[in-house]
């Protein structure tokens, strides 16, 4: 299994290696950007959704409302960069309310960007799987099963390092770029491409008349195509030397390609009068308009479908440095800052793993299920990072910090605006669940942080501690029989102390042999190996019940250190190790918590 699991992850890299793991710009598309670039699969449609409610003719606001989106994204894409300038460390909008805000605003940024990150690998391999099912109906009823695979597969991916995820993940990247741009040239251009599309006609006439409301929902709704933003600015230790040079490049990259895959597809959902369906995703209505239903509409749905699922990823370069952050800070245990031998933080990738496969089974896959939870997360983020560098330039002033201050002043104001309409528009549809969470998590980090506190002043971490005290020790070995794991168990206590105590339990009864005891004695007698055996005789059946009494009542007699050295026997073979009786975990559980006693195990090989 061991050889099985390491041609998997790979062979352990040294700590010169590193590099190797390390990305560059191009690899940052792939491993830290494909959450953002794929939204543009259910960012517009979660525009026209909304504006449904008002009629096929609210269906042309899809085109301004999405003008304003891109606005905000070049106003994100403007503060990410100068949040990767300021803390190159990563960490993101943690990492600046940390310097910027007292309290527990770091905590609320943390717990976002967690929910955020555990909904982003629910949400992408659940639109993925959605997508194959739009082009191969049959796989419908497999959604769950598919969904709980490729989360398997981009773990174990993760596991290696994301260097080898981002060289895997870079082909399907740039065939999904590549092919997506060309579907919006191929509409905008060939003038046959209208003649396929079936003009949206609802089922139910106008419910609604397009009001401020109904337009601030469309907006928060579409605002979901901006997530994964920030996951650059929150992984720029990920990057190759120059770090902050090169994520800021990977940012300015995704703004410019996510901003133009946004406005092509509204200009053509509004120019081919394109609703929502239930049977049929908007992005995939576009593109079979555009290129037709054939193979390359069927190529691209394939790596579409494969780019959705793979935009997991985002997450999984994302939380695991966060979490490592959160772990040097002492909000979470220390365990999560921890790296493997592939200098991977395994323990945050294999929890994220957890979260979003028991969330994916929750909601039985579906996309729809998740979107109302997705966009609180991050964009209370958005709004704590931007309000951060507020701060952040009114405190150390650079040249025209003014204007920068104004920018982010206003798509914090923007954004604080959107995660509140979508607090309040999708409470009812499941947000509540996000504003449950993010409270419990911060509850959780406190009380983390409270226990190292404690911990660091019982362990006087602060100040420097006294001389060592030397204590006499006495080393008690629990036997069974005479034989040479006894030699042996013997043989390492008097390496310890010359103190050392042999003791065995005898059962007292009908069903004993009455001379057990004196049979032990006679052959200990005869090996004499300088060590006396006390027979501990009982009535009952527990055998590690009479050692731990005598260890009791040593204790209160003597002032010494208690060593108790169990010997134990190694099979050669795994499953040998059930025939054997396993005193050592009976006697383990029962000293278990004492802080007098030291319990050792003594293995001997059994070739």
């Amino acid at each position: 299994m061991r050889s099985v699991w390491r041609s998997l992850i790979g062979p352990p890299l040294r700590a010169q290696e590193v590099s190797k793991e390390q990305i560059t710009p191009v690899e940052g598309l792939s491993a830290l950007s494909l959450d953002a670039l794929t939204s543009v699969a259910y960012g517009p449609e979660a525009i026209l959704a909304v504006l449904a409610v008002a009629g096929a003719g609210a269906l042309s606001l899809v085109l301004p409302i999405t003008v304003v989106i891109v606005l905000l994204l070049a106003t994100l894409v403007f503060s990410y960069r100068q949040v990767i300038d300021a803390y190159p460390g990563g960490g993101g909008s943690y990492a600046v309310c940390r310097a910027n805000f007292r309290g527990r605003v770091k905590l609320l940024a943390a717990a976002a960007l967690i929910v955020d990150y555990t909904l982003t690998v629910a949400v992408s391999i659940a639109a993925g799987v959605g997508m194959l099912a739009s082009a191969f109906p049959g796989l419908i009823a497999l959604t769950v099963p598919i969904c709980l695979c490729i989360l398997a597969v981009i773990t174990v991916l993760n596991l290696r390092g994301l260097g080898d995820t981002a060289r895997a993940f870079l082909l399907p990247t740039v065939v999904f770029i590549g092919g997506l741009l060309a579907v919006i040239a191929v509409g905008l251009l060939h003038p046959l491409a209208a003649g396929s599309v079936r003009p949206y006609r609802p089922a139910l006439p106008g419910l609604e008349t397009v009001g401020l409301l109904l337009l601030l929902k469309a907006f928060s709704a579409g605002c979901s195509a901006l997530t994964g933003v920030e996951a650059i600015a929150n992984g720029v230790p990920l990057f190759r030397p120059p770090r902050a040079l090169r994520a800021k490049r990977t940012e300015l990259l995704l703004g410019n390609i996510l901003a133009v895959m946004l406005l092509g597809l509204a200009v053509l959902a509004d120019r081919w009068r394109i609703g929502p369906q239930s049977e049929e995703t908007v992005l995939s209505q576009v593109m079979a308009a555009a290129v037709g239903r054939n193979w390359a509409y069927y190529l691209l749905s394939l790596t579409i479908t494969l780019v959705l699922a793979l935009a997991a990823n985002t997450a999984f370069g994302g939380l695991p440095v966060l979490a490592g952050l959160l772990a040097k800070d002492n909000y979470l245990p220390h365990l999560f800052a921890l790296r493997d031998d592939r200098q991977v933080f395994a323990y945050g990738v294999c929890t994220l793993t957890v979260l979003s496969g028991v969330l994916l089974v929750a909601v039985n896959g579906q996309t729809l299920a998740l979107i109302p939870l997705y966009a609180i997360g991050v964009f209370t983020s958005f709004t704590l990072a931007q309000t951060g560098l507020v701060r952040h330039w009114r405190r150390i002033r650079p040249r025209h910090w003014r204007h920068r201050a104004v920018i982010n002043g206003i798509g914090a104001c923007v954004t604080a605006t959107a995660s509140g309409i979508f607090l309040v528009s999708k409470f009812t549809e499941g947000a509540w669940v996000v504003t449950l969470a993010i409270p419990l998590l911060i509850v959780l980090f406190a009380r983390i942080h409270s226990y190292y506190q404690r911990t660091a002043h019982a362990l006087g971490l602060d100040m420097p501690p006294g001389r060592p005290c030397r204590r006499d020790t006495l080393v008690v070995v629990p036997v069974t029989d005479v034989s040479r794991l006894t030699q042996h168990a013997i043989g390492m206590a008097l390496s310890i102390s010359d103190r050392v105590v042999a003791v065995t339990v005898v059962t007292s009864g009908a069903e004993t042999s009455p001379g057990r005891a004196e049979e032990l004695r006679e052959q200990w007698a005869r090996w004499d190996p300088g060590v006396p055996l006390h027979v501990l005789e009982t009535d009952y059946a527990s055998v590690a019940r009479p050692v731990v009494t005598y260890i009791d009542e040593f204790a209160r007699r003597h002032d010494e250190q208690l060593v108790v050295l169990i010997p134990i026997v190694l099979p050669d073979r795994l499953r040998y190790s059930l025939l054997h009786n396993h005193l050592d975990l009976v006697l383990a559980e029962e000293l278990r918590g004492r802080p007098d006693v030291i319990v050792a195990r003594v293995p001997m090989h059994l070739p």
